[in-house]
């Protein structure tokens, strides 16, 4: 019995592991008293709403001990990431957010885009975190309208002998041939940098001061200039500016739960300026509220490159000052956790749970209309499951070369890009036996895997249908849906034309109302597919494009194909190589030899 050996855990600090019968890791958690917080969940303790489903699924629990709370926080954060446990607070997107970067190490820095990924660089500036890509983007593109740093790389920098397009376009000062002074540059860099860093009012100031000196110097045309950026500068900030006075980097944290499921919205703001805001959806959370957000904080700061001065939360945290010091750890700042109770600080953290609130909702009635809209597929179908989990399959390939198929998945209507999977093909042109290897190929491992999904979507027409049905009978699979949807000929608007869907055992194509949502869904999934395929097929074309004469050749590989082109000069010449000419070439073997001296016979 579990609670038997309960009674024998240690009373010390460290992690536990719950795990089903099968040994999968079903959830993480610390404990300062390991026998204490693991008896909580079997004498009904713990409340928890979602500790009813989890506990029938616990065959086997796990101990590790620590020596220290800061360590048990560390190992349970790793034990997260390894395990992937399905009832604790995972963020989805394992990527960070998007930010800009100054490199301050090179003589002529460059302003980029990011990922933050890894520990600060201490030769760098970073700025953001932004809520998406496309924010960031928008930012840097108006950053480099105001300040035109460089964009070339650094190899480019150095090779460059005259001024690229963008000096003409004045979006570029063009250091790379001296166009301005180390001086003028760095001037630039400090402008951009304290820019970003929300100082726009004094950046201002001093531009009007140096048109000032421009116009005492007669230097009329550089004042215009400085006059013309200073005016682009005043419309950005007027466009940009939201204000929290007596503020300056920080992030918010709202929370809004109901049973298992949490939305966890966090907002940002930078220089006093809220700049947008994230909001971390979960389903299945057995955590408590505390539990919840110590582990979310640990895996959105501990790897970040930068942090924001402080961070308000809604629950007090007992390892705050633990927490605070892993996440700091080689940055330039100490991340301050504070959980206000009254003032301007307290009405902020209100607004987060309303945004909170408001984005659970949101995501519900999201939910809500792609359930309704897969069980109008379903009906509309008359498919045997509920079509949860589709995959759609479509082939690519180029004069009979380079032939290609790609799968896509989407899940509850949701594109799911980590069960996209490609396909090299062994056939030529034949388009249904290019489906059929396919579909044999995924099918087959999706039974050794116990992995089928409850429907297939063929781009093609009824002969590609009679192939799903082939292979279906011949890998004994009866719980399989499966359709086809073939493009109309002609223009093709999405909603707009008539798709025509076809069905196993039934003469005529389905038709759909124009615009109805199921035929959206299934018109946004084949062209999915469509796009995936053809990516996958250019990609394999370019490299058949860039393989040389000696490539491919049995016992040649990467090191003898370098050697020989440097003995040679060419591909060619040693191809026409006689035996002891490439006798004298290091590392070839008299297989090696006889192979080239006999595909240079056939080639003539």
């Amino acid at each position: 019995m579990l609670i038997e050996k309960i009674q024998k855990f240690p009373q010390e600090p460290g992690v536990y592991l719950m795990k089903d019968k099968a040994g999968k890791v079903l959830y993480v958690g610390k404990a300062i008293n390991l026998r204490a917080r693991v008896k909580q969940y079997f004498t009904g303790a713990d409340e928890r709403s979602q500790i009813p489903y989890l506990l029938p699924k616990v065959a086997h629990i796990e101990v590790l001990v620590v020596h220290s709370e800061k360590e048990a926080l560390l190992l349970e954060n790793t034990l997260i990431k390894q395990y992937v446990p399905p009832y604790n607070v995972i963020l989805k997107d394992d990527k960070s957010y998007a930010s800009l970067k100054i490199s301050t190490r090179h003589p002529w820095p460059i302003l980029q885009l990011v990922r933050q990924k890894g520990k600060g660089d201490k030769d760098s500036i970073y700025f953001g975190p932004y809520t998406s890509t496309y924010a960031a983007r928008q930012t840097l593109e108006m950053m480099r309208r105001l300040f035109p740093l460089r964009r070339c790389s650094d190899a480019e920098l150095l090779r460059r002998t005259r001024p690229c397009i963008l000096y003409e376009m004045k979006r570029c000062v063009a250091p790379c041939v001296a166009k301005c002074t180390k001086e003028d540059y760095d001037l630039l860099v400090k402008r951009a940098v304290r820019f970003l860093q929300g100082q726009d009012k004094e950046v201002v100031q001093e531009l009007y001061q140096e048109m000032e000196r421009a116009s005492e110097h007669l230097e009329f045309e550089r004042a215009a200039d400085i006059h013309q950026l200073i005016q682009q500068i005043e419309q950005t900030v007027e466009r940009q500016r939201v204000d929290q006075a007596g503020m300056g980097d920080l992030d918010l944290f709202g929370i809004y739960r109901e049973g298992a499921e949490v939305c966890v919205s966090q907002m940002f703001f930078r220089e006093g300026k809220l700049v947008g805001a994230k909001h971390h959806h979960f389903t299945k959370v057995a955590q408590e509220e505390t539990e919840l957000l110590c582990s979310l904080l640990l895996q959105l700061y501990q790897e970040a490159p930068s942090l924001p001065h402080e961070a308000l939360i809604p629950v007090e945290l007992a390892e705050a000052s633990t927490l605070s010091q892993i996440v700091s750890e080689g940055k330039k700042r100490r991340l301050q956790l504070h959980t206000p109770q009254k003032g301007d600080k307290k009405q902020l953290i209100k607004m987060a749970e309303a945004n909170a609130k408001a984005a659970f909702h949101q995501e519900r009635d999201v939910k809500a209309i792609r359930e309704n809209t897969l069980l109008q597929l379903q009906e509309k179908l008359d498919l045997k499951n509920y079509p949860r989990r589709i995959e759609c399959f479509d082939n690519s390939h180029l004069q009979g070369s380079s032939s290609v198929a790609s799968m896509v998945a989407y899940t509850d209507g949701e594109a799911d890009r980590r069960r996209y999977r490609k396909f090299k093909l062994k056939g030529e042109a034949d388009d249904y036996g290019n489906m059929r290897e396919a579909l044999l190929r995924r099918l087959k491992r999706a039974q050794d895997e116990e992995d089928l999904p409850d429907l297939i979507i063929l781009d093609g027409g009824k002969g590609h249908l009679k192939i799903a049905s082939e292979v279906v009978q011949e890998l004994h699979i009866v719980t399989l849906d499966f359709i086809a949807i073939a493009k109309e000929e002609g223009r093709h608007d999405r909603g707009i034309t008539a798709e025509k869907v076809y069905l196993p055992n039934v003469r005529d194509p389905l038709s759909f109302k124009p615009h109805s949502p199921q035929l959206l869904l299934l018109q946004r999934i084949r062209d999915e597919a469509h796009r995936f395929a053809i990516a996958f097929h250019r990609q394999q074309r370019a490299k058949a494009f860039l393989k040389g004469p000696l490539d491919n050749i049995p016992g040649i590989g990467p090191v003898k194909r370098k050697a020989l082109l440097r003995h040679f000069g060419s591909a060619k010449k040693a191809l026409a190589a006689t035996e002891e000419e490439l006798k004298a070439v290091k590392n070839l073997t008299a297989r090696d030899i006889a192979t080239l001296l006999e595909i240079a016979k056939i080639a003539e």
